[in-house]
């Protein structure tokens, strides 16, 4: 409840007070989820469309009021010296808030909790003892399995109280990790709360290193924008994209406990998914598919398909005979070609004008046709037929097909655009080199970069729906096609565009983000860097910065915040059976373990840990008490974090790549997955890069 500061309950056990006012709170939370639970809809429904619709947004509506115990209802309270947007004048009473994860009102619809995103919640992250914003008092909750047991007061208007760093926000920065990614609403840092804020109407993409936060800002992000414009975001929709699917469960359990609900998870695979990818490129034929100069081939090779035409169309009506010539239909078709139309579009406008020439035709003649005669002659056979040769209809995988199989095809459309090399990378199959011929869409052998040029060609036939906001994570590994992908997906809304330029592990990888938000479609974004980390202690991060100056020179290296430097290890080893000794020996403190190696190693390594009798989790699979040790192949590293990890052969993990210096940005990533502690195993001499 917003309570006046000078509440006159006795201050003599403070920490009694606030269990009581967490009682309350969940209290009365279980009485708002019982009102709803408790509506009937039977009454207010004219169909069984409209009761559907209005039963699974209850149905959702109790989804979010659940209550976890284990998750603090509220993390924080302010105590402002004068009630928000009153007068200040001298005397004027202030008021108490207590800052949680979603509002909490109790029967009279007095506010208990206030969520974290509201304009009154926003002092509990910005202000300082140099900016108080207003606010006496600041109080954060330390709690144990979701009950109170500890806080921590900072009088931030009090000139006598010097500033000082909180340690349960350490407490909480450094809580070991276990299951998946949580939320970060009681740790939101000053600079990660302005990114956070930032409206709906402009793109913002977030360069961060290792352990900033940028992850938790963009998903926070989401939770802030559908806060902020719920209604227009239920209409146009929300997405966020992450790397692998492996990522995204880790990362799903966040939005739910922030309340919001709607929100969709999908990969750039997911969303270009018009064919099955069971084929894969080499890196040369990968870039070159990757790259923007493909959209204009594409677009070329789509637009090649409408012929100029020769003949005139002539309807019959009745006893009547109604000619467009030849010249007057090319005037059509040109007419269609220059307007910024898709392919598809125009092809459907097109029969309508030839019926429209038609119509003038009968007005000059003295009829008075109507809109039902114009549809009855768009419909006619002769204008169908002439439409189907001049602007015939483009299957876009037959398309990209014929592309990748027909060396003339290919060469007339990538004319002046890739060099007969490049075409030579891509072609499927050459004359004279011995492969099949690919006969069909479905017998084709798709890969990935594929699968995003028929994206790409289907959105020059049709138009791609656009959302409303889309978050993409790890942007750093996409190709310029598959940021155009993603683009399409957002053209009439905004984007969150979050990665780190030093882990960028694929030869296609972003090089500068200026250049990733042209692709996207975005370039008036505001880029924004974070530098502070929060998950990786100091010495972690400061062995893994040595990379930088071989992998991304420029970027600003992450200075952690932690006061805790972290448990760091280099073990020469002799044999597998040490690399388990070692995590046998971090699974001996609290929070979940990851055992990270070269793609190649990781059979080995999980033979001898079944040998060993430890069990042991893939990436994304949640711990248990029981089991809390994941095996990783570094490919599958990026975005995860386990409280303490063992690195295997630093040097395999870069020989795994494709060239030295993706290995070294892979490594980079593996390096710097621990919150609290890092072993580096190896029995080879370490990258000579790591020597510095």
């Amino acid at each position: 409840m917003s309570t006046p500061v000078d509440d006159p309950a006795p201050l003599d056990d403070p920490l009694s007070r606030e269990r009581t006012h967490l009682a309350d709170s969940r209290a009365a939370l279980r009485a708002m989820r019982e009102d709803v639970e408790s509506l009937d809809i039977s009454d207010v429904t004219a169909n069984w469309v409209n009761a559907e619709v209005l039963a699974r947004q209850i149905d959702e509506r109790i989804k979010a009021l659940a209550d976890l115990s284990d998750t603090p209802l509220f993390f924080g309270r302010l105590d402002y010296l004068h009630a928000p947007g009153a007068d200040r004048a001298e005397g004027a009473e202030g008021e108490r808030f207590y800052i949680g994860r979603r509002h909490v009102h109790d029967h009279d619809g007095d506010p208990m909790v206030i969520d974290w995103r509201a304009p009154v919640s926003q002092p509990f992250y910005r202000a300082s003892k140099k900016d108080p914003l207003d606010i006496a008092l600041r109080r954060r909750f330390g709690y144990t399995r979701g009950d109170i047991t500890a806080y921590e007061d900072e009088h931030l208007s009090d000139p006598a109280e010097a500033a000082r760093t909180s340690k349960l926000l350490q407490q909480e920065i450094e809580r070991p990790r276990v299951g998946p990614m949580r939320d970060i609403v009681a740790t939101i840092q000053p600079e990660q709360d302005e990114i956070v804020r930032s409206g709906l109407g402009g793109t913002v993409c977030v360069q961060g290193g290792p352990g900033t936060g940028k992850t938790a800002v963009g998903l926070h992000r989401v939770a802030y924008l559908l806060y902020a414009h719920r209604d227009r975001l239920a209409r146009t929709g929300t997405l966020v994209i992450g790397p692998n699917r492996s990522f995204l469960h880790y990362i799903e359990q966040v939005l739910p406990a922030l309340g919001e609900l709607t929100v969709r998870q999908a990969t750039v695979d997911d969303l270009v998914g018009h064919v099955e990818v069971r084929g894969a490129d080499d890196a040369a034929a990968a870039i070159i598919k990757g790259d923007a100069r493909m959209a204009e081939v594409l677009r070329r090779a789509v637009y090649s398909h409408v012929t100029m035409p020769t003949e005139p169309v002539v309807v019959v009506r009745g006893s009547r005979r109604w000619r467009v010539p030849a010249y007057e239909l090319e005037e059509i078709v040109r007419e269609l070609q220059g307007r910024d139309i898709r392919y598809g579009a125009a092809r459907e406008a097109l029969p309508q004008r030839i019926a429209h020439a038609v119509l003038v035709q009968m007005e000059r003649s003295g009829e008075a046709p109507d809109d039902r005669v114009q549809d009855a002659v768009a419909r006619n056979a002769a204008v169908k037929a002439a439409v189907k040769q001049v602007w015939p209809p483009v299957d876009p995988a037959k398309l990209v097909l014929r592309l990748l199989t027909d060396a003339d095809f290919l060469a007339v459309h990538a004319e002046g655009i890739l060099d007969e090399d490049e075409q030579k990378t891509i072609l499927w199959a050459l004359p004279g080199s011995g492969k099949r011929a690919v006969r069909s869409v479905k017998s084709a052998k798709w890969s990935a970069a594929d699968a995003v040029l028929i994206d790409e060609a289907t959105d020059i036939v049709q138009r791609t729906h656009s959302l409303g906001h889309v978050v993409l994570d790890e942007a750093q590994d996409l190709s310029p096609m598959q940021y155009r992908a993603v683009g399409r997906r957002c053209t009439t809304g905004s984007a969150t565009v979050l990665g780190d330029l030093a882990q960028g592990t694929t030869p296609w990888a972003t090089r500068s983000w200026d250049e990733a938000l042209t692709h996207l479609g975005k370039a008036d974004g505001v880029i924004e860097e974070l530098t502070a980390g929060f998950r990786v202690p100091t010495d972690v991060i400061t062995y893994a910065s040595r990379l930088l100056p071989h992998i991304a020179p420029g970027l600003t290296p992450v200075a952690s915040v932690r006061e805790n430097p972290g448990f760091f290890a280099l073990r020469p080893t002799t044999a597998t059976t040490e690399v388990v000794a070692a995590c046998e020996e971090l699974l001996r403190n609290e929070g979940s373990t990851g055992l990270i190696a070269a793609d190649a190693r990781i059979p080995d390594l999980a033979e001898a840990l079944t040998a060993a009798g430890i069990t042991y989790l893939a990436p994304g699979e949640e711990t248990t008490a029981e089991t809390r040790l994941t095996l990783v192949p570094a490919s599958l590293a990026k975005g995860l974090e386990y409280d303490y990890v063992v690195l295997d052969e630093p040097q395999a993990v870069v020989d795994g790549e494709p060239d030295e210096r993706t290995g070294l940005r892979r490594l980079y990533v593996a390096l710097t997955r621990a919150v609290s502690g890092l072993i580096v195993t190896h029995a080879a001499p370490l990258p000579a890069q790591l020597e510095s």
